[in-house]
Order: C-alpha cells, then sequence, then structure tokens
C-alpha cells in the first residue's frame, strides 16, 4: 500500500516540477545557443535539493530488499514525507514568486508534455507489468526517482527527441511565408535591428507611417525566424503597404539569416552596445552581426544609421547601399535634432533636414534622448516614403507610449517611470538623465542589467554610481545580483540608509507608498527580469 501511495505522491512532484522546466525551456527558447541548459547548471538549486535523500532512500530499500521489512516501511514513509515537502515547498515558491511571463500553453508545449509523460510512464508502467516482483518495483521507483530529481533534464531529453518534427512544423510555416512574400512584389520590406531600441523603433516608425500606408510591424517583440513566420501568416493580409520587421540576435550570423527569409529593401541600425555580449563573445562580433542587416540590402536599398555612435560610424560597409545619417550632437548629418526639451508631459525639439535651414518644431509623448534617435529615424525612411513634414509633425505627435520603455504614468499617488521592459548600459543611463529632469523625490528600482558577459559588473557598478548623481532613494531588487550596483553607490557616496534591498519588487511599490506626500515622487523602474534571475 505504501508504495502506491509514494508512486502518486512522485507523479504529482513530477508534474509541478516539470511544469517549472517547461516554463524555462520556453523562456530560454527552447535551448536556442543553449540558454536552457546554461540556465540549469547555473542555479544550484535544481539538484541541491531534498530530493537527493530520496535516491538514497531507494539505494537502501534495493540493499534491504527481502531482509529488513521494519527498515524498508521507515524508509518509505520518509520518502512520502520528502515528497510531501517538496511539493508544498514548490507550491509555495510558485504562489509567492513574481511570474513577469507565465508559461504558454502552445502546440509545441503540448507536445513537449506528451513526450515528457511517455518518458516518465515508462518505468511506472514497467512496475505494474511486474508488480509480483517487489525487487523489480524497487528498482523501477529507484529509476523513477532518479528522473524526478534530474527533471530539468528529462525535459531537455524530450525536447531533443521532439526536434526532428519540431523541424519539420518550422520549414513547412517557413515556405509558407515565402510563398506569401513572394506573391507580394509592391511590398516595402523595412528591417530594424540593433543592440537596443529595436521594439520602440519598430513601433514608432509604424505609427508614423500609418499616416499614408498601412504599415504591419511584427507584433510584440517577436523578432526571432518563427516571430517573422508568424507575423507573415498570420497577420500579413493584400491590403500590406508595408512590412516592419523587428530582427533580434544572440550570436553572429542571425540577423544575416532573418534578412534571407524576408529580404529587407530597408534597412534602421539603431544603436551598437554590448547587449548579448555573452552569447556573441566580443564587441566586434556585435558590431559585424548587427551590420549584417545593412549589408543585405539591396543595392537599390536604403540604410539609416546614427553618426553619434562611434561604432556604426568606424565600420568598413561592405556593399554600396545608400545610407542616411541621423544624429543630434554630429552636425554633419542628413537628419538631425536639435534644442531639446524634456519634461513630465514629454519631449519636445527642432528638427532640421539637410540642404533646408529651416528648423521643424516636433513634439511626443515618449522621454528621452535615445527616443529622439528613434524618431529621426522614422522621420529619414518617411519622408524618402513621400510623406510630406507637416504629416510627419502630425504623426509624431500622435505616437502612443511604448508599453514598459519609459512610460510615464500616474500610479496611486505618485509617477513611475516604467523602463521595465528591459535594461542596458546606454538605456539605464539615458532613463536616469531623464529621471534627474523630474521634480521632487527621485527613486529608481532595479535588478541591474543581464547578459553583459565579463563586463556586467563593471557596468551594474557604473550605474550605481549614475544612481548615486540623481536619486534620493535606490531600491535594488536581489541582493546578490545588485551588489556591484551597491557598490557602485558606496563608492559614490550615497547614504546607506538610502539604499533598501528587496528580493521581490512588489516590495517597492509599499516603500514608495511611504514617501507619498507634500512633494511628487516619481519612480524609475529599470529593468524587470524574467522568472529565471530570481533569487
Amino acid at each position: 500500500m505504501l508504495i502506491y501511495i509514494l508512486l502518486v505522491i512522485m507523479v504529482i512532484t513530477c508534474f509541478i516540477k516539470s511544469k517549472i522546466s517547461l516554463h524555462m525551456l520556453q523562456q530560454n527558447l527552447y535551448n536556442e545557443n543553449n540558454r536552457y541548459l546554461k540556465w540549469v547548471f547555473k542555479s544550484p538549486k535544481n539538484f541541491l535539493n531534498l530530493e537527493i535523500l530520496e535516491i538514497i532512500f531507494c539505494i537502501m530499500i534495493l540493499i534491504l530488499a527481502n531482509k529488513y521489512e521494519n527498515i524498508i516501511i521507515i524508509l518509505f514513509l520518509l520518502s512520502i514525507l520528502i515528497y510531501c515537502y517538496t511539493f508544498y515547498n514548490i507550491s509555495k515558491s510558485i504562489k509567492n514568486s513574481q511570474q513577469k511571463k507565465p508559461l504558454v500553453i502552445t502546440s509545441r508545449i503540448k507536445r513537449l508534455i506528451f513526450t515528457t509523460t511517455v518518458l516518465y510512464f515508462i518505468p511506472i508502467i514497467l512496475l505494474f507489468y511486474r508488480s509480483n516482483n517487489l525487487l523489480f518495483v524497487y528498482k523501477m521507483i529507484f529509476i523513477l526517482a532518479i528522473l524526478i530529481y534530474f527533471n530539468f533534464i528529462v525535459v531537455f531529453l524530450a525536447n531533443i527527441i521532439n526536434y526532428p518534427y519540431e523541424r519539420g512544423v518550422y520549414y513547412y510555416y517557413k515556405r509558407k511565408a515565402q510563398t506569401t512574400l513572394k506573391n507580394m512584389p509592391n511590398l516595402k520590406i523595412i528591417g530594424i535591428t540593433g543592440s537596443y531600441g529595436k521594439t520602440s523603433s519598430k513601433n514608432i516608425l509604424s505609427d508614423i507611417l500609418n499616416i499614408k500606408y498601412n504599415a504591419l510591424p511584427t507584433p510584440r517583440n517577436l523578432n526571432t525566424f518563427n516571430g517573422l513566420i508568424m507575423t507573415i501568416n498570420n497577420y500579413m493580409d493584400k491590403f500590406t503597404d508595408v512590412f516592419i520587421a523587428e530582427m533580434g540576435a544572440y550570436v553572429k550570423g542571425e540577423i544575416k539569416g532573418l534578412c534571407n527569409l524576408v529580404h529587407p529593401t530597408y534597412g534602421i541600425l539603431t544603436s551598437i552596445g554590448t547587449a548579448h555580449l555573452e552569447s556573441f563573445g566580443s564587441e566586434e562580433n556585435i558590431q559585424t552581426g548587427k551590420f549584417e542587416l545593412i549589408e543585405s540590402l539591396p543595392s537599390d536599398g536604403i540604410g539609416v544609421l546614427n553618426k553619434d555612435d562611434k561604432k556604426q560610424v568606424s565600420y568598413k560597409l561592405k556593399n554600396n547601399v545608400r545610407i542616411i545619417w541621423i544624429g543630434i550632437d554630429e552636425q554633419d548629418v542628413d537628419i538631425r535634432a536639435v534644442d531639446i526639451k524634456c519634461d513630465n508631459k514629454g519631449t519636445s525639439f527642432n528638427v532640421v533636414f539637410k540642404g533646408d535651414k529651416k528648423k521643424y518644431p516636433f513634439q511626443t509623448k515618449l522621454l528621452g534622448k535615445h527616443n529622439v534617435y528613434n524618431i529621426l529615424a522614422s522621420l529619414a525612411l518617411g519622408y524618402e516614403f513621400g510623406i510630406t513634414i507637416s504629416e510627419l509633425q502630425q504623426a509624431v505627435k500622435s505616437v502612443k507610449a511604448i508599453e514598459h520603455r519609459l512610460e510615464l504614468k500616474k500610479l496611486n499617488g505618485f509617477y513611475m517611470i516604467d523602463d521595465a521592459y528591459n535594461s542596458n548600459p546606454v538605456g539605464a543611463k539615458s532613463a536616469v538623465e531623464v529621471l534627474n529632469m523630474m521634480p521632487g523625490i527621485k527613486v529608481v528600482v532595479t535588478p541591474g542589467m543581464i547578459e553583459l558577459g565579463n563586463k556586467e559588473r563593471e557596468y551594474n557598478k557604473i550605474f550605481g554610481k549614475q544612481i548615486s548623481a540623481v536619486a534620493d532613494y535606490a531600491i535594488l531588487i536581489g541582493k546578490n545580483r545588485t551588489k556591484p550596483i551597491y557598490d557602485g553607490l558606496i563608492e559614490n557616496g550615497f547614504d546607506k540608509k538610502r539604499i533598501i534591498v528587496y528580493n521581490d519588487v512588489r516590495c517597492a511599490y509599499q516603500f514608495i507608498n511611504t514617501l507619498i506626500g507634500k512633494k511628487e515622487v516619481y519612480a524609475l523602474f529599470e529593468n524587470d527580469l524574467p522568472d529565471i534571475y530570481n533569487e
């Protein structure tokens, strides 16, 4: 009887652990560039847990089989307690955790659930098949205990087993998307890439072009092969005039592959920085990888580059595509923004077009210098597409605030500057500069920056120093991860009493509410790490 009780509890524990593993696999793009495996082996809690005792108990049961029945009963009872505690502990952790991006039950996840279930049911079926042989039953329980302990690896194995089928599905939809594009010869295709600002630039460009054209941007942050294919197959129709393809990459060659898929005629390179330095391997690889978009454009295409970005200026292009240069600091550009002013209502600036001495005033709800760059890039292509300057002024004024990207909103008595989508050295600095322009009490809430390779600590320490020059309070999320920010704050003489450390961002809201009084409170939420980084 104890065997069956243990078996039921093991199956329940297996279910809840598999849910977490599938969630992490999905967040890590199904182990693209070994992201899932890196997460598995970087997280000691995946292996250092009480379940290892269960494996030891199973070994003892096998050794003591048919000899010491009372001891075996005790071992079974202890095993049941361990799995009950494991189930309770994981359930409590899930309930108390802040799931920013929950598991999405897609068709692929359903197939993975099936394969994972089959892998676990093999020892269970064998156990019932030979239930009259007690030693064999103990062996199957031992195997099941090992599979549960290494659940993250079992789910990874299921992913490998399903890989040939998933590739078949991918190629089917890829061919379908390519056929759609081939049947639309008049479609204008724009590629957008860069280390930072891709999604913002895409959304801004879409809002501006839609004043005259029917533009289709890739939704949300769907910037991978699957994302572009899904957009074309699910959203594109005969009324689409412009397709704006956001292109993301973790390694060299990915942008080139995306260009081979959609064949853009126009390209915008937002910025070149250190995002995903860990996977690219070097800053040179990032620079070359991002320029794959511009070098994939046809001879009659147009590339839009930022002359204030030294890494864009220094790069030697390998094709003769026409380039439109934008800038703010550099004067010798085709389109330049001057007289930039920012407040809690948005940003105003003047634009100068090369060959035209007149300054054209523009206003936007968006905050930050980097958004002015994004607008300039959009103006460059909008102007090329025949949109008049007065229409462009109107379009920029109506550009919608971009969710979680320096989005200013009033929240329960304080102003929230929501820059939580992600963070990088350039964007974080810009966000702090925006906060500095605001009146009242200034607060920064952040877990820091990630995926910066061996420069991650250095950049986070610099970020701490930048915060110290502006903020009245610094709220750090995750004690271990934010240690470099803490060090930067202290090194710059920031008051220790004004540094608050939490493991849950929800506590930050409670603290901010205590500051609400005579003065206005502006809180910058810089970055919101996915669940895989929870401490």
